[in-house]
């Protein structure tokens, strides 16, 4: 289990979605003209097939997301512009990260590594590392793991939360960034993204990691979203609270207006995804999810140093009609999207 995340964590669900996209390579869909969308949902309980409405789970990362449900025309697609990254976006929300974001279920690590395959020998880089969640996931998984992030605060808790969970010797935390990695990491087998690609110039970080991934090799977004069932009925509450803060946000502009990443990969080499998720039911005390509202970087406006004052206040009182003795029940969804080059596909 990640550091710092106590609360009963109850597998309920394992989905396993695949998107195949095909564009005349590789053996699925050759010689397919438009994207091929294939959708298989199991449940692992009963080992039945199902279909679901095609309707998408809130994102809880504020990001333009991995959309699960539809498939883009990439052909009108705007090109690639110049990205702004807010590198001291989490200088104050980096020490609320481990206490209140949720981490990813365990089993979705496992998931990603077998459908990869080769990582016991291989190396996997989690880029935009934050707090070492995934970082500490893989290394019982791989060989050998790398955590990068620009932002001191969070290698330094990522560093503490590998240490608590007896993962420091297997992984390596660097400072730096997608579009600047060291040439010298490579053969990369796996490299993960979790919560993060949002805030890189996605175009130039997939360009530097076509170039340090090994053939047969994949990049894996990690992501987590509330999915529509009751127990998330709190979740419209929240968001509202962090809604007030959108107009405060210095990337209001760009986390409206970038394409969702699917498009990303689907114009970069690695243009072949999967998808896998895992759905968790939890027991989350109401002062965790006060640290989660503090761990978005919209709420700290353009003063990174100083404690939104009344935020705590909000999210108690929002929060309060579905709490029952101080923890609130919420389903997170942890889910992946894989993307290998489409040419390597077997």
């Amino acid at each position: 289990m990640s550091p710092g995340m106590p609360e009963e964590r109850r597998s309920i669900t394992s989905l396993m979605t695949r998107v195949l996209f095909a564009g005349g390579i590789g053996r699925r869909g050759r010689g397919a003209k438009y994207p091929i969308q294939t959708r298989l949902y199991r449940n692992t309980t009963n080992s039945r097939c199902y279909k679901t409405p095609r309707t998408h789970p809130r994102d809880s990362d504020g990001d333009p997301g991995m959309s699960q449900d539809s498939v883009t025309d990439h052909r009108h697609a705007a090109p690639p512009r110049a990205v702004e990254t807010f590198p001291e976006r989490f200088r104050g929300a980096a020490g609320f990260y481990t206490s209140g974001r949720p981490a990813y279920p365990q089993r979705l690590a496992r998931r990603v590594a077998t459908l990869v395959g080769g990582l016991e020998q291989g190396r996997v880089l989690d880029l935009g590392t934050g707090p070492g969640f995934l970082a500490i996931d893989f290394a019982p998984l791989a060989g050998a793991v790398i955590g990068v992030d620009p932002e001191p605060a969070m290698l330094a808790a990522a560093e503490r939360n590998a240490a608590a969970a007896a993962a420091g010797r297997r992984i390596r935390f660097l400072p730096g960034t997608g579009e600047t990695l060291d040439p010298g990491l490579a053969p990369l087998r796996l490299v993960t993204i979790g919560r993060a690609f949002h805030w890189m110039d996605r175009p130039r970080t997939l360009a530097v990691l076509d170039r340090l991934v090994a053939p047969r090799g994949a990049v894996a977004l990690f992501g987590t979203a509330y999915p529509d069932v009751p127990e998330n009925a709190w979740v419209p509450a929240f968001q509202a609270v962090l809604d007030r803060y959108d107009d405060a946000d210095p990337a209001r502009t760009h986390l409206r207006t970038a394409r969702n990443h699917d498009a990303e990969l689907l114009a970069s080499t690695f243009g072949h995804l999967e998808r896998v998720a895992v759905l968790e039911r939890r027991r989350t005390p109401l002062a965790r999810l006060v640290d989660r509202a503090f761990s978005f970087g919209k709420v700290w406006g353009d003063q990174p140093d100083r404690l939104p004052p009344t935020l705590a206040e909000e999210v108690r009182a929002a929060l309060a009609p579905h709490a029952v003795e101080g923890s609130i029940t919420e389903v997170v969804e942890g889910r992946a999207t894989i993307a290998w080059r489409p040419g390597e596909i077997d």
